[in-house]
């Protein structure tokens, strides 16, 4: 096991009580065998970083992106404070290598585990926090937050439209957008079809191809382009009605 000075090094912060310290980076299986141990386990420290993680994550991304909805700004926060994305943010600093962990939680692998590591993460946030205030968490956490968006950013880019359209709508509209092949011109080498697309009874775009799919993805596109346009991201499913046979 690391030295906790060593993470001080790699963070970049040298704390003041360094009992906060000690304490984010204990895990409650080591306590469970050494009940004299002077400090408690993580979990307290655990709690308030997740609040403060999820006030710094919404803060951010509401500076960051100043004309994007609400709901895309929930669904990037949602990124921002999963456990995985945290457990990835652990094993950047190896903080499984500082933990102080019992012999059988160690043993099966748990300095490698997602949940022990996430709950890691939100445990050294919140020791920060204590120990340095809100200015020095948001400068330790900002860089974490920016590499993760650009992640995710790109990731959204390399989807195609309609898997893009997909997500849109069932989160933000709870209603999943349904092709329709309205019409096909052009002899039967050179073939040429319209698809709509609609989510709920509305349609929302239209486009043509040589195969439907392609068209479909036109379609897709238009779609989102007029979403954003009109800010329908926004909406609320209850201002779109269902088509028929939803009931």
């Amino acid at each position: 096991m690391n030295e906790p000075s060593d993470l001080e090094q790699r963070i970049g912060i040298v704390f003041v009580d360094k009992s906060l310290l000690q304490r984010a980076l204990t895990h409650r299986s080591y306590i469970n065998e050494h009940p004299d141990f002077p400090f408690e386990d993580n979990e307290r420290l655990e709690f308030l970083g997740d609040a403060v993680i999820d006030f710094l994550s919404g803060e951010y991304l509401y500076h960051r992106f100043p004309e994007l909805p609400e709901g895309p700004l929930t669904n990037l926060r949602s990124t921002l404070v999963r456990r995985e994305t945290l457990a990835c943010f652990a094993q950047d600093l190896e903080l499984g290598q500082y933990l102080l962990m019992g012999y059988g939680e160690a043993d099966s692998g748990g300095r490698e585990r997602p949940t022990v590591l996430a709950d890691a993460f939100e445990a050294l946030a919140g020791a920060v926090y204590l120990d340095q205030g809100l200015e020095v968490q948001r400068s330790f956490f900002q860089p974490f937050m920016e590499k993760k968006v650009a992640d995710a950013l790109r990731d959204e880019a390399d989807k195609d439209p309609k898997s893009r359209l997909q997500e849109l709508a069932q989160s933000q509209m709870r209603h999943t957008p349904r092709y329709l092949a309205v019409s096909e011109s052009g002899p039967d080498h050179a073939k040429e079809f319209a698809v709509q697309v609609t989510i709920g009874d509305k349609v929302y775009g239209e486009g043509s191809g040589h195969s439907k799919q392609v068209a479909a993805q036109a379609a897709a596109q238009a779609a989102l382009e007029r979403i954003e346009a009109e800010g329908a991201g926004e909406m609320n499913a209850d201002e779109i009605a269902p088509p028929p046979n939803e009931g």
